[in-house]
C-alpha cells in the first residue's frame, strides 16, 4: 500500500524517454512506501531518472530508506542558483555515516539525469550519468524493515520538484560502464 502524503501525490504524468514519469509539485506532494527495497543488502546501487526544475527547495530529497533501526540512504539535490543542481548522497549506519556532497559538480535543472548511488561493502560513491562525482569510506550494516519515501523526506519536508521517471535498486556494486546514463549530452 502507498501512503500519499496529499491527495494529488506524484499529481500527474509528464513525458520522458520512454514513456510518463511522477511529476512532484516541490510543496506538499510526494510518495510513502512501505517497504525497504534494500532490507538486507551488505552491497547495493541505487539508479534514478529525474529532471529537477528550477524553483524548488535549495535542499530537496528524491529518495530517503530508512530502517527501525534508524540507518539511513538517501540521494537528494542541493540547487544552486536559478539553473543548477549538485548530486548530494547519505549513508548512516549507528554512528557511522558518509556525506558526499560537492557544491561545485553542477548539472542544469530542467533536463532528464541518471544519478546512482554504489555501495560495495566498503565504499560508497555517486555518479551522475556513469561518471564519479565523489566517493567515500563507510561502514554501513545492511539495513533491516523499514520504509522509504520519494520525492520528500519521509518526516515530509525537502520537498522535491521535478519528475522521476524511474528507480531501480540492485543488491550488487554495479560497475561505472553498466551504470545507466542519458547519451544525448
Amino acid at each position: 500500500m502507498v501512503d500519499t502524503v496529499t491527495q494529488q501525490a506524484a499529481g500527474g504524468a509528464r513525458t520522458a524517454a520512454g514513456g510518463p514519469a511522477l511529476q512532484f509539485n516541490g510543496r506538499n506532494d510526494g510518495l510513502i512506501l512501505p517497504a525497504n527495497p534494500l532490507r538486507g543488502f551488505s552491497r547495493f546501487t541505487i539508479e534514478i531518472l529525474f529532471r529537477p526544475d528550477a524553483g524548488g527547495l535549495s535542499a530537496q530529497r528524491l529518495v530517503h530508506i530508512q530502517d527501525e533501526r534508524e540507518s539511513r540512504i538517501m540521494i537528494e539535490t542541493r540547487l544552486i542558483g536559478a539553473k543548477s543542481w549538485s548530486l548530494d548522497t547519505f549513508l548512516r549506519s549507528g554512528d557511522n555515516s558518509r556525506p558526499l556532497l560537492d557544491r561545485k559538480k553542477l548539472h542544469p535543472t530542467g533536463a532528464w539525469a541518471w544519478v546512482a548511488l554504489v555501495y560495495d561493502g566498503k565504499t560508497m560513491s555517486d555518479y551522475v550519468d556513469g561518471v564519479k562525482e565523489l566517493a567515500g569510506p563507510v561502514n554501513f550494516v545492511p539495513t533491516a524493515e523499514g520504509r522509504m519515501s520519494l520525492g520528500v523526506r519521509r518526516n515530509r519536508v525537502y520537498w522535491y520538484k521535478g519528475s522521476i521517471k524511474e528507480v531501480r535498486f540492485s543488491p550488487v556494486p554495479l560497475k561505472p560502464a553498466d551504470l545507466r546514463r542519458i547519451s544525448e549530452k
